[in-house]
């Protein structure tokens, strides 16, 4: 069982992720579950890499073990990063639908003009 929890942990977040991305109203709540499922998804990677007993994949004098898989760590620095961009163009999106609406609610926004 707990060789499952990260695994548990990665659907747990993923599923709290795409809730609050679909029920909730606010436009904050979407962002942050949008992070979420980018923070489970990160986890999945790098829990894929993962191998039992194995050492880092870095340029060391150790004698030939065995290494985790460095694709997987890569992956998910470059996910990292991606995920911090979309989170800051939401933010500044939702900055720029509050400054013209005058609010961060889905349900309210009203075409002006």
């Amino acid at each position: 069982m707990l060789n499952n929890l990260p695994f548990l942990a990665v659907i747990i977040l993923i599923a709290l992720g795409i809730y609050a991305t679909l029920f909730k109203r606010n436009l904050i709540k979407i962002v942050m579950g949008i992070h979420i499922i980018g923070s489970g998804v990160n986890l999945f990677l790098i829990e894929l890499g993962y191998r039992e007993g194995c050492i880092a994949p870095i340029f060391t004098n150790a004698p030939k073990l065995e290494m985790v898989l460095p694709t997987p760590q890569a992956l998910t620095l470059t996910s990292i990063v991606i995920n911090i961009a979309v989170v800051a163009l939401m933010l500044s999106l939702v900055i720029l639908i509050y400054q013209h609406y005058g609010s961060i609610d889905s349900k309210e926004r009203r075409l002006k003009g």
